[in-house]
């Protein structure tokens, strides 16, 4: 299933660097609501940071994604078994390479589920999740927190980006309040009232710039001929941050949606 827009490796290694790690105590919950723990499918795997989570409680964990870029750079694990899957494999082999119907104990999409098609994802999920004691999870992040000088420069850049927002990035922003999500809830957020979380990151400023760098909002504006993250807004950054060389603690703000069939 897609993850996002496909990076060039520059991007993807920038995305990687970036991106927060999510934390154990997510994988450890949504564990304990699992009847089994054989097989888990991390769907739109990107760099493999959720697979690597998730393999610490389940025998095996398949994970998936469109971009190639990105399956290339995840990090191996004798539990993850990556899979290139494009857009043009048919859902018979989608389900087949799984371990077809009724075999995937818990399912995790970590910040892409907005991207799917959801009507053809939700399909295959419906098929390939146990009808006892299988559960799905989905999160995503947006805004990141770090000291109200630097948080309010990123309160005029994401205002900047809302002409250049596609109503798939449109259901990130809105913490995943107005998405889809068929399941019956399990107390973990539920369609229209996703559990609000924090994920604890450290970033220097040379890291804080680099998440902008593949954010996707402003790659699409920079499509249609806008630099939105201009010389002027980097350094304001620069001077609202510090010392350049101290690495500050920053919360990304996260919601979740899980349930079962």
């Amino acid at each position: 299933m897609a993850q996002m827009a496909a990076l060039t490796e520059t991007q993807a290694k920038e995305y990687m660097n970036a991106r927060p790690k999510y934390p154990t105590q997510w994988y450890r919950v949504l564990a304990s609501r699992t009847t089994d723990h054989k097989v888990a499918w991390d769907v739109g795997t990107g760099n493999g940071q959720a697979a690597l989570g998730v393999a610490e409680y389940y025998q095996k964990v398949v994970a998936t994604d469109i971009n190639e870029k990105q399956i290339a750079l995840a990090k191996p694990h004798s539990k993850v078994t990556y899979i290139h899957t494009p857009t043009s494999m048919s859902d018979d082999d989608l389900v087949a390479k799984l371990g077809g119907e009724n075999s995937i104990d818990l399912i995790v999409v970590a910040q892409s589920l907005h991207y799917f098609d959801l009507s053809r994802f939700y399909s295959i999920a419906k098929l390939v999740l146990r009808k006892q004691g299988g559960v799905i999870a989905a999160w995503v992040y947006n805004d990141l927190m770090v000291t109200p000088k630097v948080d309010s420069i990123m309160k005029r850049l994401v205002d900047s980006t809302i002409p250049y927002r596609t109503a798939t990035m449109n259901l990130a922003f809105d913490g995943y309040k107005k998405l889809e999500f068929p399941f019956k809830d399990i107390r973990l957020g539920t369609q229209g009232r996703p559990k609000a979380l924090n994920i604890p990151h450290k970033l220097s400023l040379d890291g804080y710039l680099g998440f902008f760098k593949s954010w996707q909002p402003l790659v699409k504006a920079k499509e249609q001929g806008q630099e939105l993250l201009t010389p002027s807004i980097i350094n304001e950054f620069k001077e609202a941050w510090g010392d350049h060389k101290q690495v500050k603690d920053v919360s990304y703000k996260a919601y979740m949606l899980a349930g079962k069939l």
